[in-house]
């Protein structure tokens, strides 16, 4: 194993790890705010991986920027659903009607 890939690998886990610790200390309320951040990074993978798709020329590298493109369009789409899903769960909910009077009876 190269020196070069044995310390890609090691940042790559260092970065798991930190990426970890720090997403499991989030309360809940902070959730909502940091996947609309996470959103526009995605957007911004989406983009580059469209560009580098533009300047595929083999078809090995066409394919691998094909699933690149897949994945970032997946990955944006999924934080906005799931970021819509978490903003519903703060809006109010419409009270229920009273339902109406029977009339009373004479007598």
């Amino acid at each position: 194993m190269s020196p070069a890939l044995l310390a890609a690998l090691t940042v790559f886990v260092l970065a798991i790890l930190c990426g970890f610790a720090v997403i499991s200390k989030v309360p809940a309320t902070l959730h909502t705010p940091l996947m609309s951040g996470a959103n526009s990074i995605h957007g911004i993978v989406l983009v580059g991986s469209m560009v580098i798709a533009a300047s595929a020329s083999d078809p090995l590298s066409q394919v691998f920027s094909f699933i690149a493109v897949a994945f970032a369009t997946m990955n944006v789409v999924g934080g906005y659903v799931v970021t819509d899903r978490m903003l519903q769960m703060f809006k109010r909910r419409p009270a229920a009607a009273a339902p109406p009077a029977e009339p009373k009876a004479e007598g």
